[in-house]
């Protein structure tokens, strides 16, 4: 629990490293380098749920303002010609909310506006819950999703994740682990000379959920393809 709350502050007291508006023609075209701002993105702007793997039941809702720091492994060198600004990370906030149905299935979705640059993103989730656990016995979760980059003129990005996840919770804390796939499509605008990029990326991730009564906080490490994010999750589920 220590190391949750030491993680949660951390993130929560960092000085925000954020990207200016990107500008994918100031690549000149070239290819390789498009590749690994590509591939940096779909470690950053995929999917990250920063839930356990249990379902939440009909009645159950989680709703948290989040934020998502990754660090650029491939990219970090290019993001002053794209910006103007010399950034090592990227630190993606956002409002995420979850919801409960029936048959241990779960749906969420987020919506996020980087402030000082011009990307939006947002996604979407659908979980199930296929061995929902117990007192003895852990939960096993599916999930797939989607996210969508917007506001960005010259780059049309997006990701589909598939994963599978297992968490078991002790009192008011539930720790979680899984892993998974990402799948991105990275398309430049014609006048930047450079040509659309689909790859894929193996996912692992780490994380837990404390939770307070009225209030709820989660973390998550994970590692998509070479680059490491960590995110808090800070609101209410129940």
């Amino acid at each position: 629990m220590k190391k949750l709350l030491v993680l949660s502050v951390a993130l929560a007291l960092a000085k925000p490293a954020l990207a200016g508006n990107i500008n994918i023609g100031a690549l000149g075209g070239a290819q390789a380098d498009f590749r690994s701002v590509s591939e940096d993105l779909g470690s950053a702007l995929s999917y990250k749920g920063l839930v356990p793997a249990e379902s939440m039941g009909v009645t159950g809702f989680d709703l948290g303002l989040e934020v998502t720091q990754t660090d650029l492994a491939k990219s970090a060198a290019l993001w002053n010609t794209l910006t103007g600004d010399d950034i090592s990370k990227l630190y993606v906030p956002k409002l995420h909310v979850t919801k409960g149905l029936p048959l241990d299935i779960d749906i969420g979705a987020f919506y996020s506006a980087v402030p000082s640059t011009d990307i939006k993103l947002y996604g979407g989730e659908l979980r199930w819950a296929f061995l929902p656990g117990g007192v003895t016995m852990p939960a096993v979760a599916v999930r797939g999703s989607i996210t969508k980059l917007t506001g960005v003129n010259q780059l049309s990005f997006d990701t589909k994740g598939l994963d599978i996840s297992i968490s078991k919770g002790f009192a008011m804390f539930t720790p979680y682990a899984g892993v998974g796939q990402v799948w991105s499509n990275s398309t430049p605008d014609a006048a930047t000379g450079l040509s659309a990029e689909s790859f894929s990326q193996s996912e692992l991730f780490i994380g837990a959920n404390l939770n307070l009564g009225l209030t709820n906080l989660a973390a998550e490490y994970d590692k998509t393809g070479e680059a490491n994010s960590a995110s808090i999750k800070l609101g209410f589920r129940f």
